[in-house]
């Protein structure tokens, strides 16, 4: 048996069980979090009234109150490529690879700009947060464009639905 075969073996094996555990408690959160309401359906005709189209990435959704609570049920946890569109029936994100998420104009209660949400940070204002109910929860979503203009294109257009 070679010198080096036991601790690679070794770091193999803490590397697996490592994994596993970040699995199971991701697990865990999902299950903890099962009260959370399932996510509105985007009207079938959104994409001919979008009025703003902006590309970026979706940051995170975590709870109004809880901001460094991520919400993992439906997919809301992971960080993704994605194209924001809104629209006057609210707010669209295009998400790849995960499941879309659409916040209705009903359900908006506000949009701001942030330097960071949890796991993700970045220069002052660099993220746009829509505050929003989900069900019962409210929520957080973030969201960050390929660039300023786009970040504050996006803004505007989002907060102008509230006022509608």
């Amino acid at each position: 048996m070679s010198d080096k075969l036991l601790p690679t073996l070794l770091t193999a094996l803490i590397v697996v069980l490592l994994f596993a555990l970040l699995w199971w408690g991701w697990r865990g959160r999902v299950r903890r979090q099962s009260g959370v309401a399932e996510l509105p359906h985007a009207p079938q005709d959104l994409m001919q009234r979008a009025t703003v189209r902006v590309e970026g990435m979706y940051v995170v959704t975590t709870y109004a109150d809880q901001p460094l609570e991520r919400i993992a049920r439906h997919g809301l946890g992971v960080r993704t490529n994605a194209e924001a569109v809104v629209a006057p029936d609210g707010v669209f994100l295009n998400r790849q690879g995960a499941p879309d998420v659409f916040i209705p104009r009903a359900e908006l209660r506000g949009v701001s700009t942030a330097s960071g949400m949890v796991g993700k940070f970045v220069e002052r204002d660099g993220l746009v947060v829509f505050t929003w109910d989900l069900g019962d929860t409210r929520v957080d979503t973030g969201f960050r464009a390929r660039s300023g203009e786009g970040s504050h294109e996006l803004e505007d257009a989002a907060s102008a639905l509230l006022g509608a």
